[in-house]
C-alpha cells in the first residue's frame, strides 16, 4: 500500500494574510484537508477544486471529533495514499497537540512534516498594540495554557510564573480568568499589574479589553468576553497606549 503525506499546518492567528509561504503551499497541494474551529475558513478557497474538507473543531465541552478520532483520520486518509493537511489555529506546536498527532503517523511509518505558524500568544497582542517583550519592561516571556487547576502540584508553576515571568499570555483561559487573577496575586503579582483580554486576534472582530489583576474579571464580566481570547498580564500591557496602529470594530474596545 503507497502511504500519502500528513502536513501538520500553523494556519496563524487569524488573519488568512498571515499564514506563511509554506503552509499555503501545503493547502493548494492537500486532497484532503482537516481543519479546527481557529483555522480561517478563507483559506479553503486557496484548496484544488476535487480537494476534500474536513472540519474537527472545538469548543469547551463540545468536540467536533475526538483527539483520538482524528489521529486515526489523519492515519486512515494517508493510507488512502492521499496528500493530507491538517490546519491548525496559531502554531501547532504551541498547545496544538502536535506531538499527539506525529506520533501517531511515526508509529504508523506515514512520512510528515511540521509547518510552524505565527501564534496567537505574540501576534494578537502585536496587534493590540503590545509588543510580548520589550527591554525596558522585563527580560522573560511565558505561553501558558488557561486550562490550569487550583491544586497542589500547580503551586510552584504559579509561584514561578508570579515571581520569575515578567509578561505572560495565556491561551484559553476565559473560563479560568478569576482563578489566574487570584493565583498571580496570591503568589506575588501585584494587584495594579496590567492585564489586557484580546478577542478574536488579527481579525476584523478583534477586540482589547485592557484592566488590572484586582478587577479585569469585573471589567471583562461587564464587556461580556468570550474565546478565543489572549490573555496577557504584565507592565508592557501599559505600553498599548503608544503603539495602537491596528483599527479595532469591535463594540465597546477599551482605549
Amino acid at each position: 500500500m503507497n502511504s500519502g503525506k500528513v502536513y501538520l499546518v500553523g494556519a496563524g492567528p487569524g488573519d488568512p494574510k498571515l499564514i506563511t509561504v509554506r503552509g499555503l503551499e501545503c493547502i493548494k497541494a492537500a486532497d484532503v484537508i482537516i481543519y479546527d474551529r481557529l483555522a480561517n475558513p478563507s483559506l479553503l478557497e486557496y484548496a484544488h477544486a476535487h480537494a476534500e474538507f474536513i472540519y474537527c473543531g472545538k469548543l469547551p465541552k463540545h468536540h467536533t471529533l475526538k483527539q483520538e478520532q482524528i489521529n486515526d483520520l489523519l492515519v486512515a486518509k494517508a493510507q488512502e495514499g492521499k496528500v493530507v493537511t491538517r490546519l491548525k489555529g496559531g502554531d501547532p506546536c504551541v498547545f496544538g497537540r502536535v506531538g499527539e498527532e506525529a506520533e501517531v503517523l511515526a508509529r504508523c511509518d506515514i512520512p510528515y512534516e511540521i509547518v510552524p505558524g505565527v501564534s496567537s500568544g505574540i501576534a494578537a497582542p502585536a496587534y493590540a498594540g503590545i509588543p510580548v517583550t520589550h527591554r525596558d519592561f522585563g527580560s522573560s516571556f511565558a505561553m501558558v495554557t488557561g486550562h490550569l487547576q487550583h491544586e497542589e502540584n500547580n503551586e510552584e508553576k504559579w509561584k514561578a510564573l508570579a515571581s520569575g515571568i515578567d509578561t505572560i499570555a495565556f491561551y484559553m483561559g476565559v473560563k479560568n480568568l478569576p482563578l489566574i487573577c487570584t493565583e498571580l496575586i496570591r503568589h506575588g503579582k501585584k494587584e495594579t499589574t496590567p492585564v489586557a483580554i484580546i478577542e478574536w486576534g488579527t481579525t476584523e472582530r478583534q477586540r482589547t479589553i485592557v484592566g488590572t489583576l484586582q478587577n479585569i474579571e469585573k471589567t471583562a464580566s461587564e464587556a461580556n468576553v468570550s474565546h478565543p481570547a489572549i490573555i496577557l498580564v504584565g507592565e508592557i500591557v501599559s505600553f498599548r497606549e503608544k503603539m495602537q496602529w491596528f483599527s479595532e470594530g469591535g463594540v465597546g474596545v477599551s482605549s
